[in-house]
């Protein structure tokens, strides 16, 4: 999966690789060439007191050493920057597969281990991609070429090299192997705390008015020692590695030196051949040990890379339609044909053959008790999620044959739980519009009910505005996405319970102030209070995901109990208040 992922991802690099190569090869060649000349100078300068010759061959020496370095730091920075490019691709990869998921897949994974994926995973694969081209190319052309070096020097001492590199592979891979394991152990760990510690920073206030804090700490404190001890075990199978890697590059230096002087007393070789033989030798091992960290990382990174390739195969449950189809222009129809919805491996489903129709002009009022699927229904208009059954039309064009783009420009959806972004009121309000002026951003919070708490703010439409909107009031938050939605200036609201946290002064003053607004077009309310959908054009009833009627208020009260009961029992509630 690793060599998969990397090779596609580089490929649009295979130039700068290919330099890179010729880079490495020149500067190993080089490196393999200049032990063999420090032997010459010994055994024909130095030995004879030929200084011409020292003076011509360590120039030369000069000479070879500068290419070296020149091709190796260029090397180095071509992996270095295709690596960090490859990253870069690899990051933004997840990040817009991850933005085309529905909420089923989002669902799925869960927002901390996508986070994980696309920084820590990503960071893996490209710090291990860095050392196989800073590395790793290197390491195969100096271990073959030291070889071929070493035997030309003196073959008689080449059984040493063909018992250190193999023992040292060994010794390796062993320890080695037994790292892939905990890494895949590690990186789930990585996730359970991002998740706790994501769940903690945004319930902090939960914590707190329930005094969980201990529970919670010590709920951290567990997945951090899980973590420590997965982190421990790795370190304690890397520390096992270098003393073997370091006691078997010793123990040949000892052994080159050991019978090299034996073979040097009996005239068999020069003291430069056996200064030449032992350099390649270290050579020849350092590309081993280099190998060796290598394949130190690599567990790590492949389990990194399957995590990331999880995300990337993934395909969302939403298609965009190979043909997709226009809607119309003007005013837009909403309409819901027998429409049914179940998640993966539900007992049974949340919608169940849920038709009514949604026309311009009016408002479609959406109620019923908690869990009967009303968050469910307005999702399928935006398609977050796809009908497994039956249809979803808008303007007459089933959503699924639709030009996604186009829905969406043409929606405007206030959540049940409205997100702001980090920056200022204005950015998040131009989120509706990017060309929206200023003007058009204070009519929007006028008509939300939201300009006086902007106005009273310093610096008004610039005020800052904290990542999900902590920084103000559920009430203001709810008013900002409200806003948002009026700046794009729809054919389609969707609102989904987007007045649950204002007050009845609020409420009414808002719905007044939206209905000039939206006069033209097709309005669905999610609610809960039911003086909130009193005046709609037409109340849809839901109970258990399937409709159980539909009509105004007045003909509910009387053709529908489930509505009477919901009614009722706000009217109680309001009376012993």
């Amino acid at each position: 999966m690793l060599l998969r992922l990397v090779t596609d991802r580089l490929r649009p690099y295979t130039p700068a690789l290919v330099l890179l190569l010729g880079l490495q090869l020149v500067g190993t060649i080089a490196s393999l060439y200049l032990p063999s000349l420090n032997g010459r100078i010994i055994d024909e300068g130095v030995a004879v007191g030929d200084t011409a010759f020292i003076v011509r061959a360590g120039l030369w020496m000069l000479g070879v050493s500068f290419v070296q370095i020149v091709a190796t730091v260029a090397a180095t920075r071509l992996g270095s920057l295709s690596a960090a490019s490859m990253g870069r691709d690899l990051r933004a990869a997840v990040f817009h597969r991850v933005g085309s998921f529905s909420a089923r897949e989002v669902s799925r994974f869960g927002a901390p281990t996508l986070i994980s994926r696309s920084t820590n995973d990503v960071q893996q694969v490209q710090q291990v991609t860095y050392m196989v081209l800073a590395t790793m190319v290197t390491a195969p052309i100096m271990m073959v070429g030291g070889i071929v070096m070493a035997l030309r020097e003196d073959a008689g001492l080449s059984w040493l090299v063909a018992v250190a590199v193999p023992l040292l592979g060994v010794a390796v891979g062993l320890v080695v192997s037994r790292m892939v394991p905990h890494f895949r152990s590690m990186q789930q760990a990585v996730d359970t705390v991002n998740r706790i510690l994501r769940e903690q920073i945004t319930g902090l206030r939960v914590v707190r008015a329930f005094v969980r804090e201990d529970v919670e700490r010590e709920r951290f404190a567990e997945a951090n020692r899980t973590y420590t001890g997965t982190a421990v075990a790795v370190g304690r199978l890397m520390a096992l590695a270098f003393p073997i890697v370091m006691v078997i590059f010793n123990a040949s230096t000892v052994a080159v030196l050991w019978f090299g002087a034996q073979r040097v007393d009996a005239g068999q070789m020069e003291v430069g051949s056996l200064t030449a033989f032992m350099a390649y030798l270290v050579q020849i091992l350092m590309s081993v040990m280099m190998a060796t960290f290598m394949a130190m990382m690599l567990p790590r990174a492949a389990v990194s890379a399957g995590r990331i390739a999880e995300v990337l195969d993934t395909e969302s449950s939403v298609h965009r339609p190979a043909d997709p189809v226009a809607l119309p222009a003007g005013p837009l129809e909403v309409e819901l044909r027998a429409a049914t919805f179940a998640y993966p491996g539900a007992d049974a489903p949340v919608l169940r053959e849920v038709s009514f129709t949604a026309r311009p002009g009016t408002t479609t009022a959406v109620v019923g008790s908690t869990g009967a699927g009303k968050t469910t229904l307005v999702g399928l208009v935006p398609r977050l999620h796809d009908a497994t059954g039956g249809g979803v039309l808008v303007g007459g064009v089933d959503v699924r044959d639709a030009d996604p783009e186009g829905l969406w420009s043409r929606l405007g959806l206030v959540p049940q739980r409205p997100y702001l972004f980090s920056g200022t009121v204005r950015s998040n309000l131009r989120y509706g519009d990017p060309d929206a002026t200023d003007e058009q951003l204070w009519e929007a919070l006028r008509i939300a009910q939201a300009d006086d708490f902007v106005r009273a703010m310093p610096e008004g439409l610039d005020a800052p505005v904290s990542q999900g909107g902590t920084n103000v009031s559920g009430g203001q938050r709810q008013r900002l996405a409200i806003a948002r939605a009026l700046v794009r200036r729809p054919d389609v609201y969707l609102f989904d319970d987007a007045f649950s946290a204002l007050d009845v002064a609020t409420d009414a003053r808002l719905r007044a102030a939206l209905a000039p607004v939206t006069r033209e077009a097709t309005v669905v309310v999610v609610a809960q209070r039911v003086s909130s959908i009193r005046d709609a054009d037409q109340v849809v009833v839901l109970e258990d995901g399937a409709v159980v009627g539909t009509g105004t208020h007045d003909e509910l009260l009387t053709s529908c109990p489930t509505y009477r009961e919901i009614v009722e029992s706000q009217q109680t509630s309001e009376a012993v208040a």
